[in-house]
């Protein structure tokens, strides 16, 4: 059941990591401004928008990499058959969910910043699954365990987030 969950994560590292972009690099001037503030909210920036399908870009060649140099033991697929595009789809799915989350946030008149759970720890594992689905459709025990897991992982990170005066809010 451990390697199941493990490979899972380990495949998911992509849509996580592109998840977390764009707070990690919301320093950066670059395309900083709005995509639309009505629609989605002040905090959903080009500069997020752009950086995260290159995060998970990023990632998945160091995943083929790694995979290339024999580190197969979490590998859920075969790195080497899979292109590199596969991570840009996974990360830009990740934040293509977040973005109509975030859509969705604002019609409900929900404010920025507020927790819509569980919608906010999910919007990202929907949208990388379903943008991942061009080139791969994991085992549904894996779509399971990303469904289960992330929430919890997503809460961790923000509650660190938050102790470590990187995020305003715990959740």
């Amino acid at each position: 059941m451990l390697s199941i969950i493990l490979t899972s994560l380990y495949f998911f590292l992509p849509a996580y990591f592109a998840n977390m972009a764009p707070i990690l690099f919301r320093k950066i001037p670059f395309l900083s401004f709005p995509i639309h503030e009505k629609l989605f909210g002040a905090h959903k920036t080009w500069r997020g928008l752009m950086i995260a399908p290159i995060i998970g870009t990023l990632i998945f060649f160091l995943q083929k990499l790694a995979y290339t140099y024999g580190f197969t033991s979490l590998a859920l697929i075969d790195y080497s058959d899979f292109p590199l595009y596969f991570g840009t789809l996974l990360g830009a799915g990740a934040i293509l969910g977040d973005l109509i989350k975030s859509y969705y946030k604002r019609k409900a008149g929900i404010a920025p910043g507020v927790s819509w759970m569980p919608l906010d720890q999910l919007d990202f594992v929907i949208g990388a699954i379903i943008a991942g689905f061009f080139v791969y459709v994991p085992p549904a025990e894996v779509v399971l365990i990303l469904f289960l897991i992330s929430p919890l992982l997503h809460i961790g990170a923000n509650l660190i987030g938050y102790y470590l005066g990187i995020n305003k809010n715990k959740f």
